[in-house]
């Protein structure tokens, strides 16, 4: 039968001991830095060490999330001490978004697990085999996957896969979520989401009319996957992932307790189903508005929404009462002959130690008896054992104090213990070698425009300073892609322009094979280059349009050196700095390859999901929708039916034309404008601007203010 590991959160070692007792195979915890849950109560480094020995010693397994996005500072200075003592105490793997930590921790410890984080967005088996080269060994999938996607990326590519089961769902592609940070600052991509989606937004059309008032419409239902796991088998996933390190003991023990049952009854090939008072349980434990299992069948819906507040609902339970910790039965033999050093042996399995201690004295008075010693050694207290068996072979007139009997249990327990993990110890290698910055050449800069409808191509070409024009694939019929873009491809280059090809920003099962019936005709088109957004794209350019310059999208991220790095590996010429890195921390990174964005309303999220289909039905009626929040700011949504999703903008743009001469001098030589919403007239407006800035340096933005934001280039994240 097919075998599951039953993956479990803990947010203390409270919780890890429940879900332990409760049945997961494996406890995924986060430390005090670099977990995506920045708010739970993680683990310090001594509690961690204390954990990986706990699940040890019964055969369990521990993950630690290093699944935030690492800045230069930290991937340089800290990420190596901080995994050090974890690894040689045995850590089992590592859970990681940031592909800099990704090829940096490859390096230092390879023969650690690597995990990548569904903050990744691992859709396809393109963007899996890609990540193999650098030592991952198991992709944890994006939630929106389909089992049958699931089924192809594990068939082609053979990589253990592992999927959500149980709990909270992200409205957004996880990993391409900004609406936190640009709205308060705190990042999820650093962990700190303060969960924008869970809030109430009205809904206005294009003419900004109330459609749908106060609603909380990107609010998502949680999963629930129990009644699937005969599905998920087929699918070919190893690893059950149960969401929930900010939540409690009986939750976290409650939920692992069910799934456990199922998973079991389904491997002893009984008559399987779940029944209607044990899926009620799960509800009990905890849920937002009901459960949704949708993902696994259908690109989106309208069912998977609260569409009203979403109140975290549970009952109380006796979960935690009804376990019992697991502990380890081993073989206990006493040897006590008088002038002879007491003996006790211990074994578990195969494993047989023995511990010695004073020499056994002769009875002046009341011997020691056989129950008494018993006794004394049957009490194993705090540790992990129990005695299944315990023998006594002694003397009749003998004498040891209960003192010594004690040091003696507790010798042999203790090294019982460090036997059976050190197995797992290890000697780290050597700490990768630090990347050397290199610096672009002092040339003149380039600025390209980003365009996703003929008005904006037919403004942006009319100006000499845009040298570089990105063709979006949202610009484009699919029915029409190739015979449209060969029009705006020898319209660019007529004007003097080079063109490159923007891909969608997600590149499901549908996309690659629609692309892939293309690659001739792609090839063939005389652009300068293409744009990748995602893993699965880069996979698919590298094979495909090497010949090309293949840029990578700012959601590609590289916050450090070695993203940078690892991107280069992967045949990117050009990558995107990130929109949530700071002044600063820009400074600091390697420019050679840079392109910065300096003017755009920045996708706060990508979305399966979708806010026209889910007002209105699902029409194929492309438009601009925009969500008006509780401080009345307006974020544009723009439904891309050829591709199924949804994006939602920044209610301003971000306009960084005075900032053009510092990172001149930080070393980037590309600006990029991206028009999305714009018309004709904002976009020449836009330009005129940058123009105006260009030729008579800085511009009083006193005018501005409300207008424009500078994003993240003053706060950053933390």
């Amino acid at each position: 039968m097919h075998e599951f590991e039953l993956l479990a959160p803990a947010g203390s070692f409270e919780i890890l001991k429940a879900v332990i007792s409760a049945g997961a195979d494996a406890v995924y915890v986060g430390g005090n830095m670099f977990g995506a849950r920045a708010y739970a109560n993680n683990f310090s480094e001594e509690e961690l060490k204390e954990a990986i020995d706990y699940v040890h010693l019964r055969k369990k397994r521990l993950y630690l999330t290093v699944n935030t996005l690492l800045k230069n500072e930290e991937i340089k200075n800290k990420l190596y001490d901080f995994l050090l003592p974890l690894y040689e105490q045995g850590l089992d793997g590592v859970i990681v978004q940031d592909l800099g930590a990704v090829k940096y921790i490859h390096e230092a410890f390879p023969d650690m697990e690597i995990h990548t984080s569904t903050q990744m967005t691992i859709t396809g088996v393109e963007g899996a085999e890609l990540l193999k080269q650098f030592g991952v060994t198991r992709v944890v999938m994006a939630r929106e996957v389909s089992l049958d996607e699931m089924h192809l990326i594990h068939e082609k590519t053979g990589l253990e896969l592992e999927a959500f089961v149980h709990g909270a769902m992200c409205y957004c592609y996880s990993g391409q979520c900004l609406f936190s940070s640009m709205l308060g600052g705190r990042s999820g991509n650093r962990g700190r989401c303060a969960q924008p989606c869970r809030l109430p937004y009205t809904v206005l059309d294009e003419k900004k009319n109330i459609k749908k008032k106060d609603s909380y419409i990107l609010s998502m239902k949680d999963l629930c996957g129990i009644e699937d796991i005969p599905r998920l088998a087929e699918a070919g996933i190893f690893s059950l992932k149960i969401e929930g390190r900010m939540k409690q003991a009986d939750y976290a023990a409650g939920v692992v307790s069910m799934y456990r049952k199922y998973i079991d009854t389904y491997q002893q090939q009984e008559n399987w189903k779940v029944f209607p008072k044990d899926y009620q349980k799960l509800s009990d434990y905890g849920n937002r508005c009901g459960f949704s299992n949708e993902y696994y069948y259908r690109h989106n819906s309208s069912d998977m929404i609260t569409y009203v507040k979403p109140s975290y609902e549970k009952k109380e339970t006796d979960i935690l009462d009804t376990l019992t910790e697991i502990r380890i039965p081993i073989v206990g033999r006493a040897v006590l002959h008088k002038k002879e050093p007491a003996c006790l042996q211990v074994s578990y399995g195969n494993l047989l130690v023995m511990a010695e201690g004073p020499e056994v004295s002769i009875a002046n008075n009341r011997p020691v008896t056989r129950e008494e010693i018993l006794n004394r050694l049957d009490k194993t207290g705090e540790t992990p054992f129990f005695f299944q068996n315990l023998e006594v072979d002694k003397d009749e007139d003998i004498f040891i104090p209960n003192g010594a009997l004690n040091r003696l249990k507790r010798d042999a327990l203790h090294l019982l213990e460090e036997r059976l993990l050190e197995k797992f110890r290890r000697k780290a290698y050597r700490k990768p070698d630090e990347i050397h910055q290199t610096f672009r050449e002092k040339t003149k800069s380039i600025f390209l425009a980003e365009v996703e409808t003929s008005e904006q191509l037919h403004v942006v070409t009319e100006y000499d300073f845009i040298t570089d024009v990105y063709l979006h694939a949202y610009k484009y019929p699919k029915e029409d892609l190739i015979s449209e873009l060969i029009k705006d491809v020898d319209f660019v280059t007529s004007k003097g322009k080079n063109a490159y090809f923007a891909f969608p920003q997600i590149f499901r099962k549908a996309e690659a094979l629609y692309y892939s019936s293309l690659v001739e005709e792609l090839a063939s088109i005389p652009l300068k280059g293409v744009v990748v957004s995602n893993y699965e794209e880069l996979a698919f350019a590298a094979e495909h349009l090497s010949h090309l310059e293949i840029v990578t999208d700012h959601n590609l991220y590289t916050y450090n050196d070695y993203a940078v790095k690892a991107f280069e590996e992967l045949v990117a010429d050009i990558h995107t700095i990130p929109l949530e890195l700071n002044r600063q921390e820009i400074s600091y990174l390697n420019h050679a390859l840079s392109e910065m964005v300096v003017y755009g309303y920045y996708p706060l999220m990508v979305s399966a999901q979708c806010v026209h289909r889910n007002c209105f039905g699902c029409d194929k009626k492309q438009e601009t929708l925009y969500l008006k929040d509780r401080y009345k700011a307006e974020f544009p949504v723009k439904n891309h039916c050829g591709e199924c999703f949804n994006v939602i903008y920044n209610s301003l743009p971000t306009k960084l034309f005075s900032r053009v001469r510092e990172l001149q001098d930080f070393g980037i030589g590309r600006f990029r404008l991206c028009f999305t919403v714009e018309d004709a007239i904002s976009t020449a407006e836009i330009l005129e601007m940058l123009q105006d800035e260009l030729a008579n340096g800085s511009v009083s933005e006193k005018d501005n203010k409300n207008r424009f934001t500078k994003g993240h280039y003053g706060r950053g994240v933390e």
